[in-house]
């Protein structure tokens, strides 16, 4: 909605132009009326629509041709005032003032026009059998008032009209010439009513039909006037209420007939409440509100984003079996302009054949609001979250962590989203060890694309709480020149152990971009059941890594029909939690030793205590 409204007075000489601006602002006819007023200031509390309100008087007789286009293009409204008893005044807004308005409007949206009649006073009827043809005729006018500054008659509701034809503009909604609604309005009330259908029985409960009530004008309908519109709409559309429910065909028809009875501030309350501008394209303060990340720190959803996406699986998910199969997830992706997801999905997370579980389509989430977390907004706008959830906006589902530089000095991160870089060679198997990430090996029946995707996305348990773990594949030829040891928070360094010269290039990685760093680094031996090769003058692996104070390197292999192990992943994990421990050579049984440890030293120093007491009473 606009922040303020310019309201622009043309019409002929002595038709009232100056006398109706004196008459609202003082609240009475002037005796001595100048030749033009002032521009006037409306503050915004006086206005009914609360927006302030500039009224710029015209006159042809003190301003030049080129002061007035400037007065057009700055203004928002064009009030064309006539004298009811003249009709060579009627005349001219046809042949004079409309083209001289709107004439070279290709280039920018036509601006709305109010037709004045003023001083009706002097003549006993109606100008509007008159003036209808030139309504019908330049779709741009929104309304005729008429009026008489000599009486205060229609002088306010003369600006109230012109003020909300900025603020609620028929244009953009409705097409007067076919009587109906304009695509994109119809468009974005579509699929508003399905984000509304919270069942998708294609239809709005009395339930559904108050919880919009409420969204959008801040109370429900009392349950006479829930009658009220079904009876109105079952009387006028064909298949408009079905089984006491409101339809689509239904929903339509109402803001058609709000539009058309001039009630456009209804359907423009409802269109804003859900993002949308005057063009009727959701806004950028709507899908993108600002959020802050510093560098170094992440994004992930927080409960209340999950509550809400799980909701939306939930109510897509018809056969409750739970998974989204295609059909379902296209009901999903019917509110976004486009698929938000595409083709990858299926290497990216663990899927069920051809449909999508609940565990996988959380973890598409996870990714999309780490990786890109502006995405992750736009997403959550469209299946409307501030909305729905009457919030303020889809920032208060995401949780910026803590900068990676206090989680390596504590020694421990507060993250539930972790980043590993897989990094090797051409050849070594990167996308192979992506794709058992996911629980599929080799004789798996799936082929990869031509362009494998490049992340994969899963939960491990570390220390018994549950982490997404992200796999990112780093090719040879796309290695930053810039230090890897933000990037991540645990890199695997991935080589062919057939291949010697692999090795090779892991330990040039090593050495370039994590060495001096905090990173912690895991060298994954791939390809582990085949012979080694034979290694060249120079350290193997096993003696770089013991040179470097690093994990001895990971054996790893997919080649089997079964599934792969899960333990070098949560291993990854594990080290990214715990970076200050990796070379202690962390491993899941690692934790449970470690509570013992810290188990049995509590129960030695009880006995210790217990001990020192007895001692204390004897010696009393």
């Amino acid at each position: 909605m606009k922040r303020d409204v310019r309201i622009l007075l043309l019409g002929e000489a002595r038709v009232g132009k100056t006398s109706l601006i004196l008459s609202l602002v003082g609240e009475e006819f002037p005796e001595e009326v100048p030749a033009r007023a002032e521009e006037i200031t409306i503050p915004a509390d006086v206005t009914p629509e609360r927006v302030p309100t500039h009224i710029v008087d015209y006159s042809e007789a003190e301003q030049s041709d080129e002061e007035l286009q400037a007065e057009i293009l700055k203004a928002n409204v064009v009030c064309v005032v006539y004298d009811v008893s003249e009709e060579a005044t009627i005349e001219k807004i046809r042949t004079k003032w409309i083209p001289l308005v709107n004439g070279g409007a290709e280039s920018r949206p036509r601006l709305p026009i109010i037709l004045v009649g003023n001083k009706s006073d002097l003549r006993p009827g109606s100008t509007m059998e008159t003036v209808l043809p030139i309504m019908s005729q330049f779709p741009e006018i929104e309304t005729c008032v008429e009026c008489s500054a000599k009486h205060l008659r229609n002088i306010s509701e003369l600006f109230y009209y012109a003020q909300k034809a900025v603020l609620h503009p028929t244009a953009p909604l409705y097409d007067p010439e076919a009587k109906q609604l304009r695509p994109a309005c119809a468009q974005a009330l579509t699929r508003i009513f399905r984000l509304s259908d919270q069942d998708l029985d294609q239809a709005l409960s009395d339930e559904e039909l108050n919880a919009f009530q409420q969204s959008c004008f801040g109370h429900p309908l009392a349950p006479q006037a829930l009658e009220d519109v079904k009876r109105v709409v079952s009387k006028n559309v064909a298949g408009g209420v079905r089984d006491d429910r409101l339809t689509l065909e239904g929903f339509l028809f109402l803001n058609t007939l709000f539009i058309q009875r001039g009630r456009h501030e209804t359907t423009w309350t409802i269109l804003r409440r859900f993002g949308y501008s005057d063009t009727l394209e959701l806004t950028a303060d709507y899908l993108l509100p600002p959020l802050h990340v510093p560098p170094g720190c992440s994004t992930e959803l927080n409960h209340l984003g999950y509550q809400f996406v799980q909701l939306v699986f939930e109510k897509h998910d018809q056969d409750r079996d739970g998974a989204l199969s295609p059909a379902e997830l296209q009901s999903l992706f019917s509110v976004f302009p486009t698929a938000p997801w595409g083709p990858e999905l299926p290497y990216t997370v663990r899927t069920d054949a051809d449909r999508l579980p609940l565990h996988g389509y959380l973890c598409q989430w996870t990714l999309v609001t780490y990786l890109d977390v502006q995405r992750c907004l736009a997403h959550l706008g469209y299946l409307g979250y501030p909305t729905l959830c009457e919030q303020d906006s889809q920032a208060q589902a995401i949780t910026v962590t803590r900068e990676k530089r206090l989680d390596q000095e504590k020694g421990q991160t507060q993250r539930s989203v972790l980043m590993c870089k897989v990094v090797g060679a051409r050849g070594v198997g990167k996308s192979a060890f992506l794709q058992a990430f996911l629980g599929r090996s080799l004789g798996d029946a799936r082929e990869l694309p031509e362009e494998p995707p490049t992340y994969a996305i899963d939960t491990v348990q570390v220390n018994g709480q549950e982490k997404y773990l992200i796999l990112c594949e780093v090719g040879a030829d796309s290695l930053p020149a810039a230090s890897l040891d933000a990037a991540c928070d645990v890199a695997c360094l991935m080589f062919d152990s057939s291949n010697p010269e692999s090795f090779s290039y892991c330990a040039s990685v090593y050495k370039h971009h994590y060495m001096d760093g905090q990173t912690p680094c895991l060298f994954v031996s791939s390809k582990a059941d085949l012979p080694a090769g034979v290694v060249s003058a120079g350290q193997s692996p096993a003696e770089f890594c013991r040179r470097h104070r690093l994990p001895a390197p990971a054996l790893f292999s997919c080649s089997s029909l079964a599934r792969p192990s899960s333990d070098i992943f949560t291993r990854l994990a594990a080290m990214a939690a715990f970076p200050h421990l990796v070379h202690t050579e962390l491993r899941p049984a690692s934790f449970w030793l470690r509570g013992m440890l810290m188990a049995v030293g509590a129960a030695v120093a009880a006995v210790l205590s217990c001990s020192l007491y007895r001692v204390l009473v004897k010696s009393r």
